[in-house]
């Protein structure tokens, strides 16, 4: 049980529509929204600072936002650490926690459905000691999957509650009308913040800035926003020129993502360093950066990048977007944006994910 309230009874009040929700939401919108441009405004100077936290005591901290919680500024992805075995994967955990690595990734898809399932055992004896977010698949279904998905990550992970539940790989144009219209997924975020079994809400996306920003034009009160953001993503179909400012304006917690372009591909080639790739994240005005963690020597390898972080100039990011510029090339390497990861056919959404949720 979380220990910020006692659980409720379920919500028994009918499905409202769109514009009953919103206006019911819209007082606290207005009000949290204006504190939180301020609270987020104050937390984002510390990425301008040597250290943004517990001087060594684990990994800095910062806000995540206007919630009123710290989190590292590294969070552990939830499909990563599961690529090597079930074993790995609870060794790179455990390991993640003594070092202070604390923010958890999740999502109800992923690995079909095991990650959750090994991340729920691993975190057995460990739950008061994470922030741990999950997400859910509806892709453009509605409140009814969305509470479905909810109920079948709590128990695989083992908990009553979660951090933070965010609507996962919102990409689709049609996304945004679908998420707000009667039944809609926003409805089950709304419903299960109220009920207690999420602290905080929010949406996740890599595909289009549009999207994102059509899903900010609702005015709905989001916690954190979850987006792709490196070197590459500044020069070609960009969420940090489009989404990030709109996010501190609205004072919802940027969580970056894909600071090696998803698959480390730049890495690889010599481009630039993974330091310099997380450095360079770290150094805009973000809560946390969720980082995919395969093994352990990348686990330390990162901790050690985030323990020493010291923010870059403003100059020293404008060198190095312009010393990668030549390698853009249309997204090349942001391979998220200019592929076509998902379906969205709300047929095909169906079909790939029945299976498992019957499972």
């Amino acid at each position: 049980m979380p220990p910020h309230e006692e659980r409720g009874e379920r919500d028994t009040e009918p499905m409202i529509g769109r514009r009953e929700m919103c206006k019911r939401i819209g007082l606290l919108g207005s009000a949290v929204m204006l504190a939180g441009i301020s609270s987020l405004a104050r937390a984002m100077t510390d990425a301008e600072k040597p250290s943004s936290g517990l001087e060594g005591q684990g990994l800095p901290r910062r806000q995540l936002g206007r919630t009123g919680v710290t989190v590292p500024i590294l969070a552990l992805g939830g499909w990563h650490f599961l690529k090597t075995s079930d074993e790995e994967g609870n060794r790179i955990i455990l390991e993640a926690i003594d070092a202070g690595l604390t923010f958890f990734d999740n999502s109800w898809d992923y690995h079909d459905n095991r990650s959750e399932a090994v991340m729920g055992k691993a975190l057995k004896g460990h739950r008061h000691e994470v922030f741990l977010m999950t997400k859910m698949c509806t892709h453009g279904r509605g409140k009814k999957i969305g509470m479905l998905h909810l109920e079948q990550s709590l128990r695989r992970l083992g908990t009553d509650y979660l951090d933070l539940w965010q609507i996962h790989e919102v990409g689709c144009d049609d996304d945004p009308e679908r998420l707000f219209q009667a039944g809609g997924a926003i409805e089950a975020l709304a419903e299960a913040k109220q009920q207690g079994k999420v602290r905080f809400i929010g949406f996740t996306g890599h595909t289009n800035p549009a999207v994102h920003l059509n899903v900010l034009k609702y005015d709905f009160p989001f916690d954190t926003c979850q987006l792709p953001l490196n070197v590459f993503d500044a020069s070609y179909s960009s969420f940090e020129r489009q989404v990030l400012p709109e996010l501190l304006r609205r004072g919802i917690a940027p969580i970056a993502m894909k600071s090696l372009c998803g698959n480390g591909k730049p890495i690889q080639q010599g481009i630039l360093t993974a330091e310099e790739a997380i450095r360079y994240v770290l150094s805009l005005p973000v809560s946390t950066l969720v980082s995919g963690i395969d093994s352990r020597e990348v686990l330390r390898q990162n901790l050690a990048i985030a323990k020493r972080f010291v923010p870059m100039t403003q100059e020293e990011m404008a060198q190095l977007r312009q010393r990668v510029s030549g390698h853009v090339k249309e997204g090349q390497f942001e391979y998220y944006k200019t592929h076509a990861l998902w379906s969205c056919d709300r047929h095909e959404v169906e079909r790939r994910y029945g299976r498992l949720e019957k499972a």
